[in-house]
């Protein structure tokens, strides 16, 4: 069973957040919210969020990935914070999927993952995503970094990380399972993960 941390911090996007956590438990993966401080998360829309965990009483070492959700406050929250910003630093360069949506991207530019790869962020930050190859596709993949664009997105963005690590049928059989538009599958299934 693959391990996943999704940080949470005041200002995230709830569609994305809670998107990335429904699918990926939906793939049966333990996902574990955690939030940089104890209490809850107010989102980008006034949604209260309850994080599984505080940032200091975990290892992110421990998990397999790292997907982190969008949302300008909550994205400029996690940027702020360096334990965030190593402990991507450290994922990526150890080869483990590190994954963001959004202006997510940017907490993985901060950490110096970026330089010279394919990516892709939100529209309304492409001017502070100076590092990366910017791509205007819905998903990215380049090695083991995943990028998306934003909320309307972040199913595509899900599915493509139960993709690369389970294969494209298990991505499929989720899609069908929460009927997915039809389009959406389309691109699922021409999407090539070596790309």
């Amino acid at each position: 069973m693959k391990t996943v941390l999704v940080p949470l911090a005041d200002g995230v996007e709830e569609m994305e957040a809670t998107i990335i956590i429904d699918m990926l438990r939906r793939a049966q993966w333990h996902v574990l919210t955690v939030g940089l401080k104890a209490g809850t998360v107010t989102a980008a829309r006034g949604t209260r969020l309850v994080p599984d965990e505080v940032w200091d009483r975990i290892d992110p070492a421990l998990f397999d990935i790292i997907a982190i959700p969008g949302g300008a406050r909550g994205v400029e929250n996690l940027r702020h914070d360096q334990r965030v910003i190593a402990a991507v630093r450290a994922h990526a360069e150890g080869g483990k999927l590190t994954a963001a949506v959004c202006a997510g991207p940017l907490v993985l530019q901060d950490a110096g993952v970026l330089a010279g790869r394919r990516a892709t962020c939100h529209p309304g930050v492409v001017s502070e995503f100076t590092l990366a190859r910017r791509v205007d596709e819905a998903v990215v993949v380049d090695g083991n970094i995943v990028t998306s664009q934003g909320a309307g997105t972040t199913f595509a963005f899900a599915l493509t990380l139960v993709a690369l690590v389970a294969g494209g049928a298990q991505a499929e059989e989720l899609a069908r399972a929460i009927v997915l538009a039809p389009e959406e599958l389309k691109r699922l299934g021409r999407r090539d993960p070596e790309k």
